[in-house]
Order: C-alpha cells, then structure tokens, then sequence
C-alpha cells in the first residue's frame, strides 16, 4: 500500500451494502438535476425549430419568455434538488462515520492526522461519484428521452417540433456538477466529526462512550425501551437537526409543488364549455336565429353545440339601490359546467336556476358585495341571488371591474326579455373532425355572423404537458422521501449496532428492540412533520401570492390540508416499514458476535 489514500477502494468494497444507500442519494440528485436541465434544453431547441418555421431566424429566441422561463424554473429546481441532495447525503454519510469510529480511532493511533482524517472522508465521498454521476445522467437522459416522446406523439400540438433521442451537454454539465458540489459540501461536517476521534474511540468502537450520560433517561411518561428510543434520537444534537430537516425538506418541496398545480390551472383554466368555433351575431347584438343551434348540431364532426343571450346596462333595483346590470343567458350544459369546474362558492344552490324560475348567480366582487339571498329587481320581476361565482368568466383576469353581471337559464331570459334569438353560439368539435367540416359550419351562415375558429387558441395539450411535469416531480420528490426515511433509520441503527447488542446481551427481547427503534424512527419523522408542515404552509402561503394573487386578485390561499395530510401520511407509513429491516437484523444479530466486539 502505497499511501494511505489506497484505503478508499478497498473500504467501498468492504462496506459495499451500508454505502449503497449513499448511492442512490447521489444517484437521485444527479438524475433529477439532468432530466430538468435537459427538458429545458428540449424546450428550448423545440423553441428554436418553431422560431424557424415562422421566421426564417433565431433573433427573438433571446426575448423568447418560453425559454426565459424554462432556464428560469430549472435554476431555481436546482437550488432545491441541490439543498435536499446535501441534507439526504449529509445524513447518509454522518451515519456511515458513526458506524467506523473504530477504523478512524484506529487510523489515529498510526499516526495520521485529522487534516488527513478530513481528505480521506472528502475523498471516500468523491469515490462514490465515479459510479453515482454517470448512472445518475444516463437515466436523466433515459427520462428526458421518455417525456420528449410523450409530448411529441401524446400530446402533440405546440410540442410536434420537440426533438427525440437529444443529449443535451447542459444536463449532462448540470449533473456533474450538482453531484459533486452536493457531495463536496455534504462531506464536509462528517469529515470535521471523522477528525475529532481520538485513539481512545479505536478500544470503545464508538465516539458517544467517551462522553458520559450526566443523568438517567426519563421513563415517567413511557416504558424504558421507548424513552432509550426517543433519547437515541435527541442526544446526538446535530444529527437530530440535520434529520429532522432532511425530513421537513420533503415536506417543503411536496407543498411547494401543489402550489405549482394551483398555478397552471389559474393560467390555463381548463374549462368545460371551451369551444373550438364561436359564431356572434352583429355586434353582440342577440341576432342569431335560435333554430341554428339544431342545425349545427345535427352536422357531421360536431360534438355540442349551446348558445348565451345577453341583456347589457339593465337597469335594476339590486338589495333596493338602483343601478345598470349585465345578464347572461346559459343553457343547461352551461350551468353543469360551473359546477363541473368548481366556479361556485361555498353555499350556492345552481339547482333552483335551471328551467323558468326566480333564482339567478351573480358574479362574487369583494368591492361589491353580493349575497346568497339578496334579492335584484327587473323590471316587474324579483328575483333572487341562489349562488355566487368565484370570478368573472366574462373577464381575463376574473375580476368585475365593479359591474354586477347576473347568469340566468336561458328559459329565464326568455320570459324576462322576450328575447329566444342568441348573441353567441358555440360549437364543441369531435377529436375526428376535420377542416372540411368546420368550413361546412362555416357555409351555412349567414354573412351577418362573425365566425371564428378557436381551435389553435386551445391550451389543453401545454396544460397536459405542464401538469405531466409537475406531477412526475412530485412522485420523484415521494420516492426521494421515501428513500430518505429509509436509508436515515437504517443507517441511524447500523451506527448504534454495538448498543443494540449488547442490550440484548444484557435481557433486553425482540419486542422491546423494536419499540426502541420505532421510537427513534418516529421522534425523527414527527419533528420533520412538524417542522416541515409550520415551514411548507409558509412557504406555500408566499409562493401562493407571489404566483397566483398577484395575477388573479379573486384568488385566496387556503391551508393546503388534503397535500399536508398526503405527504405525512406518506413519511409515517415510510417510516413504519423502515423499521423492519433494522430489527430484523438485530434480532438475527448472534449475541456472542457482539460480546467480543465490545
């Protein structure tokens, strides 16, 4: 052996099994940081192709907010992979020093330094990335490969120019770098800890010896295996700490997430009664012949076709104040669709507005308060206000710009106004249809009609795409947690195998070996729970008005309590199962292996 440096290769095979959890850390944050740079870069080049196509140049891809965006949201998903990859790999490697407090006491008392002390467990760290970098990328790439095939030939439309089968250098330098900056930096307090053993450790195998217990453990609110446990937790300060944020990170990252769905459905509202054809009569005016509507409808490629008659700057009597009105006329499928896509608030009653009735919705405007009950006057009529809705559908940001407008059944319009001609009609197409059939559409009207095809104006296929996404992040994230938890408790026992042993050694059963371990498992994840919940609302709260209430001002936050209860359930349940391994392997533990270790 030339140096002792040539004791790394041999320490990674020997503790092949306690370092593969150290692996797949790695292996994580390098995959995760690859695929989200390589998608951007996708993105970007499909940007270029289209910029091409339309423009013959490049010259507007650097004002492009397409790719401003895409770099944008990958830099700042760098940032977080990069903190939950230090606090997972900080964790793993912490446990893996605490399990070789022998070797490294043992190194000591031949001399060797704690500066070289520091470099062997800076370098063991980097060892691993010579197997972990190039798994994580190659699977980044298989990933990213996947996704550029669904958008392309799944969802289609804006993505048919997303390239297939790319290496994409930006990923490939992003990853490299994530893992070994992670590692770098996750190696660092562990190697500081590895440097303060002294020769001593090297008889008593375990560093936490040389510094007694000053009292004994609380057993007043539990049995003395739970309260070993919870103390096996605690007492280690930094470990504590550096677990219990690793846990909450997850909790963190899963929330912040959930507010990224919110977000593109408030950007890309997906909306029921979307059309791909409107026809509007002259001016707005209600000019289209009703008996068109059955006349679309019966023609080929045409999936529904409904139509509003509207009533603007009525006067009314609203709650006995007079003032101009809007009202909308919607039939039936209109209506279902409000209550399809959750536009209704808390309390409303859309069932008492089909058919001729009383009863009407009005726009909810916090400036201009409507209640559920107020009552509005028209003309001889009285009607009454059975629901509210969330914000304007009439509006691009949703807000009423103080008008109140009324939605009402079309049977309703009808015996208020007269009116049974339409002002908007529109057309919902078949998935087959074709140009042929729009222009047949197109044919029957009259010249007074404007007609408009809608079809390249819908978002449904970039909806898809940005929610595939989100979502495949946040199973990534899940599988990352889980991960987390387990490889935290496993290399959380193997540290303080000695003890187990010689518990047992001393009358200590299967059962009570158990508890104690679930009792450290769960100190761990219910601090997390906490710390992560307090922090992820927060955090989420913030995100919520920087993204969503700062565009939509109808938009408000609530506790996202179905996501908390989600992740939670999901670190518990982890959790549970974590602690099965660790026990099994104590309980198979030959307790005169572990007399002579001590």
């Amino acid at each position: 052996m030339k140096s002792y440096l040539s004791l790394i290769p041999i320490s990674a095979k020997v503790h092949k099994r306690q370092n593969r959890m150290i692996l797949l850390c790695i292996i994580s944050a390098v995959f995760m940081v690859t695929a989200v740079f390589s998608m951007a870069d996708m993105g970007v080049r499909m940007e270029k192709a289209r910029l091409l196509k339309k423009h013959g140049s490049l010259q507007e891809l650097s004002g492009s907010t397409m790719a401003q965006t895409l770099y944008l949201v990958a830099g700042g998903l760098f940032v977080l992979i990069l903190i939950a990859g230090v606090l997972m790999i900080a964790s793993s490697i912490n446990s893996n020093v605490a399990q070789r407090i022998k070797f490294f006491g043992m190194m000591r008392c031949i001399g060797m330094s704690r500066q070289q002390i520091i470099r062997f467990v800076r370098l063991e760290a980097l060892n691993w990335c010579k197997t972990a970098i190039p798994i994580g990328i190659v699977l980044g790439n298989i990933v990213t490969w996947m996704l550029c095939a669904a958008l392309k030939f799944w969802v289609s439309g804006e993505f048919s120019d997303m390239p297939l089968f790319g290496i994409s250098l930006i990923g490939i330098i992003s990853g490299i770098v994530v893992g070994i900056v992670t590692v770098l930096i996750a190696a660092g307090a562990p190697a500081r800890r590895a440097a303060k053993v002294s020769p001593v450790a090297a008889v008593s195998g375990n560093s936490e010896n040389i510094k007694g217990n000053t009292h004994a453990v609380n057993t007043r609110f539990s049995k003395i295996d739970v309260s070993l446990g919870i103390h096996h937790a605690v007492s280690a300060k930094k470990n504590f700490i550096l677990m219990t944020s690793s846990f909450a990170l997850s909790i963190i990252l899963f929330l912040s997430f959930t507010v990224l769905i919110e977000f593109v459905g408030y950007l890309m509202p997906q909306k029921s009664d979307t059309s791909d054809i409107y026809i509007s009569g002259n001016k707005g005016s209600n000019s289209i012949d009703c008996a068109l509507v059955d006349q679309i409808s019966g023609m080929e490629g045409v999936k529904r076709v409904f139509g509003r008659r509207n009533g603007l700057d009525l006067s009314a009597e609203v709650n006995s104040k007079t003032t101009t009105i809007d009202m909308i006329s919607y039939d039936d499928f209109d209506l279902d669709c409000l209550r399809k896509d959750n536009m209704l608030r808390k309390g409303s009653d859309i069932k008492k507005v089909y058919g001729d009735s009383k009863y009407v919705l009005a726009v909810w405007d916090p400036e201009n308060p409507l209640e559920i009950g107020d009552n509005i006057q028209v003309g001889n009529e009285e009607l009454e206000i059975a629901g509210l809705l969330k914000c304007n559908p009439f509006s691009d940001d949703g807000s009423t710009d103080g008008k109140t407008t009324l939605i009402i059944s079309g049977e309703t319009f009808t015996h208020l106004t007269g009116v049974m001609d339409y002002s908007l009609v529109m057309v919902q197409l078949t998935n087959h249809a074709t140009d042929e059939n729009v222009m047949a559409i197109h044919n029957i009207l009259d010249r007074n009609y404007t007609f408009s095809d809608r079809r390249d104006q819908r978002t449904t296929s970039v909806y898809i795409a940005f929610m595939l996404f989100v979502y495949g992040f946040l199973i990534i994230i899940t599988l990352v947690t889980v991960l987390n938890i387990m490889n935290s408790i496993s290399m959380s026992v193997s540290a303080r195998i000695r003890q187990y042993g010689a518990m047992r050694a001393v009358g200590m059963d299967e059962h009570q070996i158990t508890r104690m371990i679930a009792a450290e498992a769960f100190t761990y994840s219910i601090s997390g729970c906490i710390v992560g919940s307090v922090s992820g609302m927060f955090i989420s709260r913030l995100l919520y008005k920087k993204l969503i209430t700062a565009h939509f001002s109808y938009a408000t936050w609530s506790i996202p309590i179905m996501p908390m209860m989600i992740v939670i359930l999901i670190v518990i349940i982890t959790s549970v199962l974590a602690v099965y391994t660790p026990s099994r392997r104590i309980r198979n533990m030959a307790v005169t292996d572990v007399i002579n270790e001590l």
